[in-house]
């Protein structure tokens, strides 16, 4: 290493050498960190956008599109100027479909908005008063790598439904729910491009190449251009985004969502238990779902100290709050920490100065909005898919003898993905801990944080029983 590179102020900063790392790993971390999960810029204007609130409202597509690149720059920018960790933040999917789809429904996006306000607002407390922290140092370290492997095959999961390669079959009652592409086969030029992107990104995985990540996604997006120019491809086949070249590359953000929120609105529109249990619900996914991430991507970046624990925590954790509160005033629903980071760091990004890469990217993706939908999820989900990869790696860690610590991991990972949700994998893993160390008659071990969190999870769970028992419908 270059002894100048030590006396530049971006390294003493950033820590980059001290970290092992360099200025042009971290550099091209924060692309790839971008280009994986630039897609929320097409995903979050579709799931948001696709939804009518109680008046019939619906929120502009554009507007959509820069309320969640402008939230994602200054965020991940803060994140990485403030924490100091290869983390990106961006509008959190499964968050957005709660906004979407049970708050909206109810009241005004503006009420909702509110609500998602209000539920950052509640984390920087949790976060200002310690609890937060605390609840993360009361994990064991066994769950905690679980929860980065189950993440792992979710994410892994997720890539190749975006990409086609399994659909769910349509209509089925059978005991068979998913299949191999549309129609038990693979067929059609967009799953061609998964799969040649896919062995393509492994074959330079294998080969330890630097920048595998990101070179598979421009160049098989560059493929996915020529064939939807030359070949017969039906549009929908691409999905969300079609590999089109857009005719203007440029265009003016849309800035009319901001501050469209109102924070106490909600109260007006439904029961305040009812507003408590969606505030709760928001606040659960947000809280464990960020904290999987920070944890996941910290571990697979080699940070955690000999405790297992996340430098810069306290940090890290009020910069998320403080994204969800950015989200909810950008009417872009709640901000988080993105698990995608994940590749990043296996571009070699081990400090924040690839998350700054990262957000100043997605300031740029203010001005060059058609470009951002020009990536179909065919050219950008082999990412997902390696990264899944990347993160099961973890799973030797795991002490396999000891089913004390075991099977609460086993079901952590395995619900992840099948139930499609973080949250749940970590609310299964907790409770059999929890139910496990007490019927070994090791209920002292378990701390009481623990206890406290497994009790929420079991009212996350039976929520449908208790708003009967309470008379919410």
């Amino acid at each position: 290493m270059p002894t100048s590179q030590h006396h530049h102020p971006l390294d003493r900063y950033f820590r980059i050498s001290a970290r092992g790392s360099t200025v042009a790993r971290e550099v091209r971390g924060g692309f790839a960190t971008f280009f994986t999960m630039a897609y929320i810029l097409v995903l979050n204007p579709i799931i948001l956008g696709g939804a009518e609130d109680k008046y019939g409202h619906t929120l502009s597509g554009p507007a959509l599109v820069t309320s969640t690149a402008l939230v994602a720059a200054v965020m991940t920018a803060i994140l990485g100027l403030g924490g100091n960790l290869p983390i990106a933040i961006a509008a959190g999917l499964g968050l957005n479909a709660v906004v979407a789809f049970q708050l909206a429904p109810l009241m005004s996006w503006a009420d909702a908005m509110g609500l998602v306000v209000v539920e950052g607002i509640v984390i920087c407390v949790l976060v200002v008063t310690g609890l937060r922290e605390a609840v993360m140092h009361a994990i064991p370290q066994t769950l905690k790598q679980a929860i980065s492997v189950g993440i792992g095959l979710f994410i892994a999961f997720i890539g190749f439904i975006d990409a086609g390669f399994v659909t769910r079959i349509p209509g089925e009652t059978g005991t068979v729910p998913v299949q191999l592409g549309a129609g038990g086969q693979l067929s059609g030029w967009p799953v061609l491009v998964f799969c040649l992107g896919l062995l393509f990104t492994c074959a330079m995985m294998a080969r330890r190449m630097r920048g595998a990540i990101l070179i598979s996604i421009v160049v098989m997006t560059l493929i996915a251009i020529l064939i939807d120019e030359l070949a017969d491809v039906d549009p929908n086949a691409w999905g969300l985004t079609v590999p089109d070249v857009p005719p203007n590359i440029i265009a003016a953000p849309d800035f009319q969502l901001l501050g469209q929120f109102s924070l106490f609105g909600a109260f007006g529109q439904a029961s305040a238990v009812t507003i408590v249990l969606l505030v709760f619900t928001l606040l659960l996914s947000d809280f464990f779902d960020s904290m999987g991430t920070i944890v996941g991507v910290t571990n697979e970046a080699g940070l955690l100290d000999e405790n297992g624990d996340v430098p810069n925590l306290g940090r890290v954790l009020l910069i998320d709050g403080a994204a969800a509160v950015a989200g909810g005033m950008a009417s872009s629903s709640s901000a988080t920490c993105y698990i995608e980071s994940a590749s990043g760091v296996a571009e070699g990004a081990r400090t924040g100065l690839a998350s700054l890469v990262t957000g100043a990217l997605f300031g740029l993706a203010l001005l060059f909005t058609p470009l951002a939908t020009v990536v179909p999820a065919q050219a950008a989900a082999p990412a997902l898919v390696v990264v899944g990869f990347l993160l099961m790696t973890q799973v030797r860690h795991i002490d396999w003898e000891r089913y004390e610590v075991a099977i609460p991991a086993f079901l952590t990972i395995a619900i992840m993905p099948f139930t499609y949700s973080i949250t749940n994998g970590i609310g299964a893993g907790f409770l059999s801990y929890v139910v496990i160390k007490t019927v070994l008659g090791k209920a002292r071990e378990v701390h009481w944080l623990l206890w406290t969190v497994s009790a929420l999870f079991v009212l996350y769970f039976a929520i449908g029983p208790v708003e009967e028992l309470l008379g919410i419908s």
